[in-house]
């Protein structure tokens, strides 16, 4: 049928072609200079601004690597993300390791150029400080947008051994600069340790909806993600996924992780249970691959982000 067939870019073919084959590209897709000629954009920002023993500057290239075993179609859903949307790989953000803010610089202006072009970013982080620079971006676009942040922190510390920029702060100043609509913001799975009583008071403040990760135990998350979707209505949302989110169980490759947390399972319910949103970009942080010589964080990654792929606007199904 012609539905099997694709104008677009379509990953190849194991039947066909060796996996190890080819330039090492996300999904093994065409890689292009220029978001200009694609309708979506998978690109990679590999920063770490953190902490000197957290790597996820790594992050990107092992996901890349882990990506060959992602397939064309979503067999669960029905989703044929390659024969609705044209898929490249826009290769790296040519970052500042030795000044931060000269980085998040770099990372807006890129930015908004993918943006202005019409793609919507799918971007394999890093740590969580290249959201902020993202979303300055996305928002001068699309103006503040609802959020749908999965991680065990909340990152919404301000300053950190003087500093106001880091993997700690990047939505605390969003908020400042009026980049999220803080009454369609929803974190979910946070947990842990922290240096204060109240560690979510700020975040409840400015009206988010922070759900533990105990609320998540032991549950299916559909129901969550069917008031999440009420919420977001039919505004610009952005999906910025911690890969410690997850339970270290599942992903050991992370340098800040937190016991009981989410299960993959409850990772693809929330993921899938943004169909049908307004999603204006996606982001994968901080996969820190030498905690995890089984790669199996970086696959897992990849696999969540072939999942943000499929519930995109415009996705079709079989």
């Amino acid at each position: 049928p012609c539905r099997w067939s694709s104008q677009f870019n379509v990953p190849p073919s194991a039947l066909f072609v060796a996996r190890p084959v080819g330039v090492c590209s996300m999904m093994k897709l065409p890689v292009q200079a220029s978001p200009g000629c694609a309708a979506l954009v998978s690109g990679s920002v590999p920063s770490s601004f953190s902490r000197p023993c957290c790597l996820p500057r790594f992050g990107p290239r092992q996901i890349r690597a882990e990506s060959a075993m992602v397939r064309r179609y979503n067999a669960s859903t029905g989703a044929a993300p390659f024969d609705s949307l044209r898929v490249a790989d826009i290769g790296d953000v040519n970052v500042n390791l030795y000044n931060l803010p000269d980085s998040c610089r770099l990372i807006r202006e890129s930015y908004q150029e993918i943006v202005a072009s019409g793609c919507v970013p799918l971007t394999l982080g890093g740590d969580h400080t290249i959201t902020y620079p993202i979303l300055q971006a996305v928002a001068e676009k699309h103006g503040p947008v609802g959020l749908v942040h999965v991680d065990a922190h909340t990152d919404t510390g301000d300053r950190a051994l003087g500093e106001k920029i880091y993997h700690g702060t990047p939505f605390r100043r969003c908020v400042e600069e009026g980049l999220l609509d803080c009454s369609r913001v929803v974190q979910i799975g946070v947990r842990g340790s922290s240096y204060e009583p109240d560690p979510y008071k700020y975040c409840r403040d400015q009206g988010f909806r922070v759900v533990l990760a105990e609320e998540c135990w032991w549950k299916s998350l559909v129901p969550l993600m069917g008031e999440v979707r009420r919420q977001m209505g039919d505004k610009a949302v952005y999906i910025s996924f911690d890969i410690d989110g997850l339970d270290p169980a599942y992903a050991p490759g992370t340098g800040t992780p937190e016991i009981a947390g989410l299960t993959p399972a409850q990772a693809l319910e929330i993921i899938r249970g943004c169909k049908g949103m307004n999603i204006v970009g996606c982001d994968l942080v901080e996969v820190a691959p030498m905690y995890d010589v089984s790669g199996n964080t970086a696959l897992l990654g990849a696999n969540l982000l072939f999942e943000m792929l499929c519930v995109l606007p415009r996705v079709e199904t079989m």
